[in-house]
């Protein structure tokens, strides 16, 4: 039996339906239940920052997340596959009219995203004051609490909506299949014969 770690919401949702389509029977939780049991799967619903915790402590051997929650993380996991869904980027954001301006000698930025956005301006050899915050971010460049924010962006709808716009994207990132490191090899045929039938959904989706 594979342990399946999902976020909740609509990736849930729609990693359900890939199953549905892949064995042809219904894959739901019932009312507040945050584990599902069948035949030979076991899911379990998570928050989406908890998933790669818990395949990377094998508590799950299988989940699906964002690529860019990953890359916060930067948690020990394999990365079986693309699933091309909850496609967004992770961007840049400024007061509208405002230009990135790198050779500043301090910049403050807020966002939830520390790791990836201390990374990025380190490949830019640029210092950064970073601000976490947990919340309603587009709020800080507003009010003087930072020069620009770093957040996920699907529409852009939320940041122009506030008085923003998108300058500079870091990354595109979509929900991806993973795996525990020691799951994949003590149930490598199990993990595999899944991957397959993911994938070819995936591809001919």
């Amino acid at each position: 039996m594979l342990t399946v770690a999902l976020p909740k919401g609509r990736i849930a949702k729609e990693t359900l339906e890939i199953f549905e389509q892949i064995f042809g029977s219904q894959f739901a939780f019932d009312d507040r239940k945050l584990i599902l049991e069948t035949e030979n799967f076991r899911f379990l619903l998570v928050r989406n920052q908890d998933v790669a915790t818990y395949v990377h402590r094998q508590a799950a051997d299988i989940g699906v997340v964002g690529l860019d929650t990953l890359e916060e993380q930067g948690l020990d996991v394999v990365r079986l596959l693309d699933l091309r869904k909850g496609v967004c980027k992770v961007a840049i954001g400024m007061k509208k009219g405002e230009k990135l301006d790198l050779t500043k000698p301090e910049l403050k930025v807020a966002t939830k995203m520390v790791n990836i956005t201390k990374r990025y301006f380190e490949q830019r050899a640029v210092s950064v004051d970073i601000i976490k915050l947990y919340g309603s971010i587009e709020l800080a460049p507003l009010v003087g609490l930072a020069d620009m924010i770093v957040d996920i962006v699907e529409t852009g709808t939320t940041m122009k909506q506030n008085g923003l716009e998108v300058v500079e994207d870091i990354m595109e990132s979509s929900t991806y299949l993973i795996a525990n490191k020691n799951s994949y090899i003590a149930k490598k045929d199990e993990i595999l014969s899944i991957y397959e039938k993911i994938r070819d959904v995936v591809k001919n989706g």
